[in-house]
């Protein structure tokens, strides 16, 4: 195959550098030089992120690093092409791309089509968001955007492969044999995918929700067809895969709109348990605290007998809970009850512990014998005592 002008004039270009690298050993060494440049270049161009993220967006400064990545690389591969001599077989490998009036307007055809797949999903995703309403949420306004994202761009793909020549029947000949393999494989992700489809459609839980999920207890922040990701009380972000959420039981603490909140306070067992009952309600319910409802009005009853107290539990209700909501309105009522107690002089004892002696009769006697301890150590003294100074009495007399 002859070689083209624009080949020509490279080769041209490519002569002297050619000529001054002829050997092996210097095309090796070159190539190694070039490669170690590159990868030089490539961490230069990394750690001047940050001082472009100074003077540009964080966008425009990946795109410039791209861009200068971008040109190393195509002068790395223009030098070992050239140090190599392979210029013409890279030609004549792109040759086999034929293109022609007939081809640009098939290609042209093909971006349209995905233009338009593009716009269809964008105005389905429109109308989903306009019409769906409270009846659809914005859990299942998402499933069904990304339903019809995938069959739009389905569609458009079969038809651009078909304007290249691909019959799309082809495809599917070998798809059982690939799905299976890659079913074998991807089991769990795939697992993971069904199950996030069934919670955006089962909608167990929601983003804003406080939900408690095996031993994790967060607010939802994102669930997606993969995970579904808790922000706990720390702070911390937490992952959990879709399949482990569907097979978990899971608490939501959020979907009723109200929740009821118990903390245990302990009287001493000298006081009055109805006054004290009394006492606590009305602290409860006179309380100014913004989560607080009055319907169902706070209440308490009696929770046990404790080593040192009788046991109330103290019952109010919240309105859109939240941790901070919670916490804060259960402060403002322990506080409450405990000024409550205070000024009616009720105790709230400290932990204690009774302490008495029992006495025993005659000491603790052995096991089938009718000698008791006291007497058999008595005896045993003497005996030996008296073993002792019959044993000195005969060393005397030898």
């Amino acid at each position: 195959m002859s070689v083209a002008g624009p080949v020509a004039g490279t080769v041209l270009q490519a002569g002297l550098l050619q000529e001054l690298i002829s050997t092996r050993a210097g095309k090796t060494l070159a190539s190694l030089v070039i490669v170690v440049g590159f990868v030089a270049i490539g961490f230069w161009i990394r750690a001047i992120g940050p001082r472009l993220k100074e003077h540009y967006s964080e966008g425009d400064a990946e795109a410039i690093q791209a861009v200068l990545v971008s040109l190393t690389a195509a002068s790395t591969g223009w030098f070992l092409v050239v140090v190599w001599r392979a210029i013409d077989q890279v030609f004549e490998s792109l040759a086999i791309i034929r293109f022609g009036p007939r081809q640009g307007a098939l290609a042209l055809v093909g971006v349209l089509t995905f233009i338009i797949a593009y716009t269809l999903t964008r105005v389905t995703r429109g109308i989903l968001q306009d019409r769906g309403g409270d009846v659809i949420t914005a859990h299942r306004r998402e499933a069904f955007h990304h339903v019809l994202q995938l069959g739009i761009y389905t569609v458009a793909g079969m038809v651009v492969l078909s304007l290249a020549g691909v019959n799309p029947a082809n495809l599917l000949v070998g798809a059982g044999a690939i799905g299976l393999i890659v079913g074998l494989a991807a089991r769990q992700t795939l697992g993971s995918i069904l199950a996030g489809i069934v919670l955006l459609f089962a909608r167990p839980l929601e983003v804003g929700d406080w939900v408690v999920i095996d031993e994790d207890e967060g607010i939802v922040t994102d669930v997606t067809l993969f995970n579904t990701e808790l922000r706990t009380w720390n702070d911390e972000h937490v992952m959990i895969p879709n399949d482990e959420v569907a097979a978990s039981s899971i608490v939501n603490r959020s979907r009723s709109g109200r929740l009821r909140v118990t903390f245990e306070v302990g009287i001493d067992y000298d006081a009055d348990v109805t006054r004290a009952a009394e006492l606590a309600e009305a602290a409860m319910t006179d309380a100014d605290v913004g989560p607080l409802l009055s319907t169902p009005s706070p209440s308490v009853v009696g929770k046990g007998f404790g080593d040192s107290a009788v046991l109330l539990e103290c019952r109010f209700w919240i309105s859109d809970p939240s941790a901070r909501r919670k916490w804060h309105t259960q402060t403002a009522l322990v506080r409450a009850v405990k000024e409550a107690f205070d000024e009616e002089g009720i105790k709230i004892p400290y932990p204690q512990r009774e302490l008495m002696a029992r006495e025993e009769a005659d000491g603790f006697r052995l096991a089938g014998g009718p000698e008791s301890v006291e007497g058999a150590t008595a005896d045993g003294r003497a005996s030996g005592d008296g073993d002792a100074a019959e044993d000195n009495r005969s060393g005397d007399g030898r």
